[in-house]
């Protein structure tokens, strides 16, 4: 049982989930994200996550991620952005087979227009989008921040917890 069917599963009576639950939680995400991500021993590409910022990339990296990290702040406009990712990524991982990128924008309301506009414009190109990771943290880390950055302080307590992922998964 992956971590977003822990948070559907889970029923509204049994009260809001402790910080360490919710950072297992998260833990669990970023493992099952940073395994998609790493770069195979065979050379070949691990799967993206694209983020908004510079901020971002360096908070995912204290987290343990080693593989390829997209910005879309890069000063192209999103046709130019959907077409890139498109052309570079395809429509399928060639490791997994699954989507070619994991999406992971913030989720405040910017970050969420964002995340709808790629979804959207890469889906109608039939490129689906992995976005597990952002709904994970978007019920769990939502006390701690509302931005990828802002879970660079939190990078001492959950790279443990996401290294005990690794053996479960």
């Amino acid at each position: 049982m992956g971590a977003s069917d822990w948070l559907q599963d889970r029923t509204k009576s049994s009260g809001p989930p402790t910080r360490e639950a919710r950072f297992n939680l998260a833990a669990r995400a970023f493992a099952e994200s940073q395994l998609r991500n790493r770069i195979p021993s065979d050379g070949g590409a691990g799967c993206p996550i694209v983020v908004e910022g510079k901020r971002d990339k360096e908070a995912l990296r204290a987290l343990g991620f080693e593989g390829p990290i997209e910005l879309i702040n890069r000063g192209w406009d999103r046709s130019r952005l959907v077409a890139y990712f498109y052309d570079t990524y395809g429509t399928r991982n060639t490791i997994d087979g699954g989507p070619p990128l994991i999406l992971l924008m913030d989720w405040d309301r910017t970050g969420g227009r964002i995340q709808t506009t790629l979804r959207d414009r890469l889906n109608s190109l039939d490129v689906p989008i992995d976005e597990n990771l952002r709904k994970v943290l978007l019920r769990t880390m939502k006390p701690e921040g509302k931005t990828v950055e802002a879970l660079a302080p939190f990078a001492k307590a959950l790279r443990p917890l996401i290294e005990d992922q690794f053996d479960r998964i």
